[in-house]
């Protein structure tokens, strides 16, 4: 077995809301404002969301003002007494596609820049924590212990020389700032496992959110122009009529529109997470997140194939 990772192996859970909570304890925040002079990433045509031109935008303002000026004395007495109330709002910059990197992510960031420079990868795994701990091998003697894909890793991929670039907590804007800073460097990968986005879920729309997916892929295209990359779907979480597990999941439909069959392979394999009622059992994801044992021995199965293909 060749494991091509920065040799930690990580807590057995790291949620993004932990992590969350520690950022607020040491007064940082993994939300993220736009960086100074950081622009936005490119964004693919297929999952770009519709923008109005500064043209258009002007001409709704001008619409807006005409409006306001023709109207009646208590209209105009409202509309003074709460500003903003009525006012034209273009779509924010997506945050989800400027490049940026959480302080606490930064140690795992340089020891993957350094895997990188070492080369000699045929499979690269890039993501947040589902894929950071595909190495966790969990507590000993524990049978389908949590958060632990290392023992199902060694079964199925311990033959090959395999990079995991997951990052516990990240999302889609820091992917994108490690490849820009170095982990898209340094090596050309046969195949590439992508997934990536939910931890995106708390403060960004899907579409915000497949954007940033885009974005990625087109990041990935231009540094490993002979990579074949497996996009998966965003894995189902929480509990069926969720909130955060249908923001996650409409990204879904909008990034399979990323398949084109030569370069970019979508596949989404979250129903097989789920029972018939579309809760996710205990024993495939102890925290409704996380996979278990059980749980990356599905994925697993479910990629293995697929992968085996791209990388010929």
């Amino acid at each position: 077995m060749e494991e091509r990772n920065n040799g930690e192996v990580n807590p057995p859970v790291i949620s993004f809301l932990r992590s969350s909570v520690i950022a607020l304890a040491l007064g940082v925040s993994l939300v993220r404002a736009q960086p100074a002079g950081v622009a936005p990433a490119s964004v693919p045509p297929e999952v770009a969301i519709a923008r109005p031109s500064a043209e258009e935008v002007a001409l709704a303002e001008e619409s807006l003002r005409r409006f306001v000026a023709s109207a009646d004395a208590k209209t105009k007495d409202v509309l003074a007494k709460y500003p903003g109330l009525l006012e034209v709002r273009p779509p924010r910059v997506n945050p989800a596609v400027v490049p940026s990197l959480w302080i606490g992510f930064r140690p795992k960031h340089a020891a993957n820049v350094e895997v990188a420079r070492r080369g000699d990868i045929d499979l690269l795994m890039m993501g947040d924590s589902i894929t950071d701990f595909w190495r966790n091998a969990g507590p000993e003697g524990v049978a389908n212990p949590p958060s632990a894909g290392k023992a199902v890793f060694d079964r199925y991929f311990g033959g090959m020389k395999v990079a995991n670039f997951g990052i516990s907590g990240d999302s889609t804007q820091g992917v994108l700032y490690r490849l820009q800073n170095g982990e898209g460097e340094g090596f050309q990968p046969k195949a590439i496992m992508l997934m990536i986005g939910t931890n995106n879920g708390s403060y960004c729309s899907s579409e915000e959110i497949a954007e940033g997916v885009g974005a990625i892929v087109l990041e990935m295209r231009k540094r490993f122009p002979a990579a074949k990359i497996l996009l998966l779907g965003i894995f189902p979480r929480g509990e069926p009529g969720d909130g955060l597990r249908k923001t996650v999941l409409g990204v879904n439909p909008i990034i399979a529109k990323l398949h084109d069959g030569k370069h970019v392979f979508y596949l989404d394999i979250g129903e097989k997470f789920l029972a018939a009622d579309g809760t996710i059992p205990d024993e495939i994801m102890h925290d409704k997140l996380h996979p278990s044992e059980k749980g990356y021995e599905i994925w697993a199965e479910a990629v293995k194939g697929p992968l085996a293909e791209l990388m010929k």
